[in-house]
Parts: C-alpha cells; sequence; structure tokens
C-alpha cells in the first residue's frame, strides 16, 4: 500500500476518532440536561462541543452519520408526510370515570384470567399529549410516527428528531439490540404553552386551546425547524415491536428504557392490588396541580406481559389497560364585565372579569375569552353564569355558558369599533377573528412595546417593570423604547414606590443595557414574527442593524430559517419612518447597534476575553442568567477553578470552588463587585 495512502487512511480514523468522542460527550450531556435535569456543564461548554463537531462534519462530511447530534433539524420543509404501517397496532384504551368502575374492570381481568392467577399493576400518570411510536434498528432512531387510526400513522420523523430528550443513539452504544419500538407522548410544559401563545397572541395568530392541541399541531408543522422552536418533550412508557431484548413486564419495560436513555417518568408505581391502585389515584388527584405538565387521569397496565397475551385486546383497545380519568376541575361563577386588553402589535382580546371562586387551589377572578368570535360561537354575554377550567394557563379560560341560569339580564358585549385606549379605528384581520388597532402611537401598545423592550429575553432592564412603564407613559415621559434612555434619576423619584436608591438603581440598569449584543436589540425591537431565536440567527448573519435595515427581502429569505412572511415583516418594519427615527434616537443615547465581536468587543467590556468561574447563590442574578450576562459581555464561564481563571464570582454558601480559588491565589470577586466591575463607567 502505498505511503500517501496509509497516511490518509490513519488521518482519517483520527479524525473519526474525535467525531465519535464529541457525540459521545454531547449525547452525555443531552442525557444529564433533558433528561436526568441535571446539567454538568455550562451552556457555553455545551455549545464548544456542538460547534468542534459541526466543524469537524463540515470538513469530512463522509463521516456525517444519521445519529448525529448536529442532525437533529433537518433542511428543506416537506411537501407531505408519507404513512407507516404499525407492525403492532397502537389501540386506544378504554376509560373509567369512579372507583366502582375501576373495581369492576380488576374483577373483569380476574374472570378472564381464570381466578388462578393474581394480577400486579403498573400505575402511570397519564400526560395529556400526543402519542407517538419510535423505531430503533442497532441502537439508531431511524422513524417515528403519531398513532394515526391505530393501524397507520403520519411519518413525523424530522420533527421528532428536534426533541431533545429523545436520544438519536441509544445507551449502550453497542448495537446489541436489532429492533426496538418505543412508544410514548409527546407534550408541552405549561410554561412553554403559555408563553407559545403569547408569541402567537402578539404576532396576531389564533391561539391554540390547550397544551395538547399544540403539541398536536407542532408534530404536523412541515418543516422541522419551525416544530424546533416549540420546546416538545417526550415520555417513554410502552413498548411495540421488539427483537433481540428480553422483557417479561411492563416494570422490565420501564427499566430498560432508563437505562438505553430514553426519558420515562419518575412518577410510576408497581402496584401489587387493587387497594394500592386506588391510593395511587386519590394521591395524584389533587398532586397532578403541581406538575409542570397537564395531567389528565392515572393509565393502569397489568404488569405480566404473559397475562397480557392472554387477555389479548378488542378491536378497540388492550383488555389489560384502562387509563382512570379525572373529570375536569371546573368552578361555576358569573361573569361580571368584559374588559379589553391591547397587545404590543395593536391585538385586542376580550377578558372575562368575573366573581372570585376557588378552583384548582387559587382564587380565579379573570378568564381569559381569546377572541370575539369565540365569544360569539359559546354566546357568552355579560352577567352570564359560566363554567371555568384551567388548561394549562394560569389565566383559565370560559368552557361553556351555563343558559339554564340566565334571567334576562345578560347581554351581548359588542365588539369595540375603535380602540379603548386611544379612540382610532380598529379593523379585522383577514380570517375575521381578531381586531387590531394600527396606529403606531397607541399609549397601551407602547406601555407593550417597552415591556417587551425591557424584558429578560431583551434588553434584559432590571426593575423597569410593567407598574413603573405604566406610570411614566402616563406621565408622557415615555413615547416609545428609546426615550428609555433618556430617563433621569428626578423623572424617576417622582413615581410611586421608587425611592432615591431605587431610582438610582434603575439608572443604572438602564446604562448597563446600552452594551447588550446585537441579537437582545433585534429582539427588542418587537418585529412582528421576530422572536429571541429569530433574532439570533439574524444576527449572525449581519453586522448591525444598519445592515439588517438595508437588507432586501431576497436576501433575507436566503438565510435558512427566515421565510416571505418574516421577511416582509422585517423590511416593513424598517422602512417605516418611525422606526428610522427610533433608530437614531438608540444610537444618538449610545446604544450599541453592532455585533460585538472581536477587538470591538474588547474594547467595549471590561470583562471581555476573561475566564470567569460562578459559585454559591447571587442575591439578583440567578446561575443562568449571570452566565447569559457574562457570555453577552464576551467573558467566558468555567465549571471548573484552574490557574487560567481570570476571577471567581462568589454568593452565599459557595461550594469548594472558592477553596479551590483561594489555594490557587485565584482573585474572588463578591456580587457587588463584579456589579462595579461591569457597570460602564
Amino acid at each position: 500500500m502505498p505511503t500517501y495512502i496509509f497516511n490518509a487512511m490513519v488521518k482519517e480514523k483520527h479524525i473519526r476518532g474525535k467525531i465519535e468522542e464529541l457525540r459521545r460527550q454531547i449525547r452525555y450531556h443531552d442525557r444529564k440536561y433533558y433528561t436526568d435535569a441535571q446539567p454538568e456543564i455550562t451552556d457555553y461548554e455545551y455549545d464548544q462541543f456542538v460547534r468542534k463537531l459541526q466543524r469537524l462534519e463540515k470538513a469530512h462530511p463522509q463521516l456525517i452519520t444519521p445519529d448525529s447530534p448536529t442532525q437533529r433539524v433537518g433542511g428543506e420543509p416537506l411537501t407531505e408526510f408519507t404513512t407507516i404501517e404499525h407492525r403492532v397496532p397502537m389501540l386506544s384504551i378504554d376509560n373509567v370515570y369512579s372507583s366502582e368502575e375501576l373495581k369492576a374492570f380488576t374483577a373483569r381481568l380476574g374472570r378472564l384470567l381464570g381466578g388462578e392467577d393474581k394480577a400486579n399493576y403498573v400505575a402511570e400518570l397519564k400526560i395529556d399529549g400526543v402519542a407517538v411510536t419510535l423505531m430503533y434498528e442497532m441502537g439508531v432512531f431511524v422513524w417515528g410516527a403519531t398513532r394515526g387510526d391505530g393501524y397507520r400513522g403520519d411519518a413525523v420523523t424530522a420533527n421528532l428528531k428536534t426533541i431533545r430528550n429523545i436520544p438519536l443513539r441509544l445507551e449502550p452504544s453497542d448495537k446489541r439490540i436489532p429492533s426496538l419500538e418505543v412508544r410514548g407522548e409527546v407534550y408541552l410544559e405549561d410554561k412553554d404553552f403559555q408563553a407559545l401563545n403569547t408569541e402567537r397572541e402578539e404576532n396576531g395568530e389564533p391561539q391554540f386551546a390547550n397544551p395538547r392541541n399544540a403539541t398536536a399541531g407542532s408534530l404536523k408543522l412541515l418543516d422541522p425547524r419551525l416544530t424546533a422552536k416549540r420546546r416538545l418533550k417526550f415520555t417513554a412508557h410502552s413498548i411495540g415491536f421488539y427483537k433481540g431484548i428480553k422483557i417479561n413486564s411492563q416494570t422490565d419495560c420501564l427499566n430498560a428504557f432508563k437505562k438505553l436513555g430514553l426519558p420515562v417518568s419518575p412518577h410510576n408505581r408497581f402496584c401489587k392490588d387493587l387497594e394500592e391502585v386506588n391510593l395511587y389515584c386519590k394521591e395524584w388527584k389533587t398532586g397532578r396541580t403541581e406538575l409542570p405538565y397537564e395531567a389528565d387521569g392515572i393509565v393502569i397496565k397489568v404488569n405480566s406481559f404473559d397475562q397480557w397475551k392472554r387477555l389479548g385486546a378488542t378491536s378497540k383497545a388492550p383488555r389489560w389497560v384502562v387509563a382512570y380519568k379525572y373529570p375536569p376541575e371546573q368552578a361555576i361563577t358569573q361573569i361580571k364585565k368584559v374588559a379589553l386588553q391591547v397587545g404590543k402589535t395593536g391585538t385586542i382580546t376580550p377578558v372575562a372579569h368575573l366573581k372570585p371562586v376557588h378552583l384548582a387551589g387559587t382564587t380565579v377572578s379573570r378568564a381569559t375569552l381569546h377572541n370575539f368570535e369565540e365569544m360569539e360561537r359559546k354566546d357568552i354575554r355579560i352577567n352570564d353564569y359560566v363554567a371555568v377550567q384551567k388548561a394549562g394557563e394560569i389565566i383559565p379560560q370560559v368552557v361553556k355558558v351555563i343558559k339554564e341560569r340566565r334571567t334576562g339580564r345578560e347581554h351581548v358585549f359588542k365588539p369595540p369599533k375603535t380602540c379603548p385606549e386611544c379612540g382610532r379605528e380598529v379593523s379585522r384581520n383577514k380570517d375575521k377573528v381578531y381586531l387590531r388597532c394600527h396606529n403606531p402611537l397607541c399609549p397601551a401598545q407602547a406601555k407593550r412595546r417597552i415591556q417587551y423592550f425591557a424584558s429578560r429575553n431583551a434588553m434584559d432592564i432590571e426593575g423597569l417593570g410593567p407598574a413603573i412603564i405604566d406610570q411614566l407613559v402616563d406621565k408622557k415621559l415615555l413615547k416609545d423604547y428609546a426615550d428609555i434612555y433618556y430617563l433621569r434619576l428626578d423623572d424617576l423619584t417622582g413615581l410611586e414606590r421608587m425611592a432615591e436608591k431605587s431610582s438610582q438603581n434603575l439608572i443604572n440598569a438602564i446604562k448597563m443595557s446600552k452594551s447588550r449584543d446585537l441579537d437582545r436589540l433585534i429582539c427588542a425591537l418587537g418585529i412582528q414574527h421576530v422572536g429571541a431565536h429569530s433574532a439570533e440567527v439574524l444576527a449572525k448573519h449581519f453586522d448591525s442593524i444598519n445592515e439588517l435595515a438595508q437588507a432586501k427581502p431576497a436576501a433575507l429569505e436566503e438565510i435558512q430559517e427566515v421565510g416571505p412572511i418574516m421577511a416582509g415583516s422585517i423590511t416593513r418594519f424598517f422602512s417605516d419612518p418611525r422606526t428610522k427615527s427610533i433608530i437614531k434616537k438608540l444610537r444618538d443615547a449610545s446604544v450599541n447597534t453592532k455585533r460585538l465581536r472581536g477587538k470591538k468587543r474588547l474594547e467595549e467590556s471590561k470583562i471581555a476575553g476573561m475566564t470567569i468561574v460562578v459559585t454559591g447563590t447571587l442575591e439578583k442574578y440567578s446561575r443562568s442568567e449571570v452566565e447569559d450576562l457574562i457570555k453577552g459581555m464576551g467573558g467566558k464561564t468555567s465549571s471548573s477553578v484552574s490557574k487560567k481563571t481570570d476571577f471567581v464570582l462568589a454568593g452565599e454558601s459557595p461550594g469548594t470552588k472558592l477553596d479551590n480559588a483561594r489555594k490557587l491565589g485565584v482573585k474572588i470577586l463578591s456580587e457587588t463587585e463584579f456589579k462595579k466591575l461591569i457597570s460602564p463607567s
């Protein structure tokens, strides 16, 4: 063999080894973060692993494999979903609604088993999501599908790959299992559902009725890049077709899943008899309100797979499983009035003010009515008695009207013809669902836009909350978000609950926000259809706000995650004379409008290029917030102290990192000293 060929083979083997090691580390940290909720490294350190892998795969595309962490989000959108036939049918589950019906279910099992066997059970929370199946071959995820009609489902493989806690390769990675079909539930946590609906409301899009509805819609998106933004999660609960693995019971199945790196609910419980099942159901009737997701019941399965086979199934459902469904917790109360809320893009939303009522552990006095079409469809009137129910939202929703309690005092609430805040004429969107005020000087829109500008994901101005913003707008001290940077101490000390110290703190926070990076500013501007992730994408392609403002729609659409709707929204925003005026005011106030990088970043930040270790609990920042701040100002964060560490930021109850810093002679800063260091001089 010629020497140059031998050397090339050795080099490729070396590169392949580096790639496999990076993939192993990324898979390990994915599991620690998304499945175990015990991250061991910072987001920055994780990103460095991913970037190294991307660079190596780009230089050696022949080494890219389908299970590589870089392949989670595909390229071009699909034109349609193909159909997959289930080798083992995904049948539905029969429901019971009381302990008596549950007792009848177990008695029926006893008769079917001939009385010689006593069944044990596994009880699991019934997460209100969408059922899917995942096929692994030789340990690698090859396809995934929805339940469909139970016999055939849609192949949504690309969308499932975007769900970060679904492993693309099972552990251990020795490929010993030829085939394993994992079944489970895809769902949205309540906080992510709320954020999604808030974003849709601000963009003038219809809101989802509940988390399950939002999950189903997300899985059916033809563009997996959009699905990736939805923060879906997965939990495994049962097995379909399998070969090459020994499993004899449901407890065997769940334990095997955990060992293979699949996410499994920590709340599953083995129950030796009906009494223990009833205790589990009773425990979670109230306990489920504390969960971060919706759970509408308990799934009870016979544990033994041998008994599964003997019990069989009807044409619709297996006989060895049943769902104990909790009745949705509702409360009856009266609508006293309907208020109108104006969003930052001018969308007008009706909100019901209720006679206070206790519901799911809290006192409820307001409920969303979503939009005027929804009010008309449900025939909701002022003074109506209504059933309200929580559906993954902080503000409950009106489920139905109790029409038999009407007295004749009820009256229809008519949609407004003018904006309740500024009095300008409003118009309906093309679907005739939402009303919108188009007045850019509307004070309600100004308040919402300023709140968004100052929010954590945008310019992160600590202390500038809704109550302060309302006062400043009402006093005409703020007309738009650029006016924030022209506030004086005297403007703030005259406000309610603003003493001189808190006013000075806010002035300092405003000054600090001037040095935020370009992606934060793009997000803060409130461009329709541009959120935090889209802002990051745009900031990678443009060096400044000026460059972005001058970009043509065709150039914007060349960016992978920018479509024609977003491109049109961006160009309309920057072509508006009012936008140009606001951008000029921001520049004149020395707000950074360029991407911070290289020498420029070093000149503008005192901590740029420094390596910083954070330990203990800080008063003003969470761990993720302070690490984001450090990285945003050009610094680096590390999880361990070494001689290369520039300083350790120590809060209350610091760990061994503080001792290590003292041993190595590394500088230690308190939170107060750190804030002085990063504050503008």
